[in-house]
């Protein structure tokens, strides 16, 4: 099983920054891709930002070039700049292929963390 402790949500201006980060923990062996997935109230949730263990990335068209995501084995932080308020909304931390002892590979989803962008 592993565990997902997602931080660093919180309210921001519109234009200002926020950082997540996801620290995975658990009987890891090892995880294919980390990343981020947003949900707007009332949509459905969409990709914001994963990375593979190998280090390539891959962006949501519309967070391209504003946001950044980063790992360090089985932590992810994701760097939001120049926030607008169609951002605002529940950001989860996805841990996709996690290999665990009896377990070859699973996906697991964090509890979510509230931003919110508002002036």
């Amino acid at each position: 099983q592993v565990q997902l402790e997602e931080s660093g949500g919180g309210v921001v201006q519109p234009g200002g920054s926020l950082r997540l980060s996801c620290a995975a923990s658990g009987s890891i062996l090892s995880i294919y891709a980390m990343g981020w997935y947003f949900q707007a109230p009332g949509n459905e949730r969409e990709l914001v930002a994963t990375m593979t263990k190998g280090g390539n990335a891959n962006y949501g068209d519309s967070v391209k070039g504003r946001f950044t995501i980063s790992r360090d084995q089985n932590t992810v932080s994701l760097q939001m700049n120049s926030l607008n308020p169609e951002d605002t909304g529940v950001y989860y931390c996805k841990a996709a292929g996690a290999i665990t002892p009896g377990n070859d590979g699973a996906d697991y989803w964090g509890q979510g963390t509230q931003v919110t962008v508002s002036s």
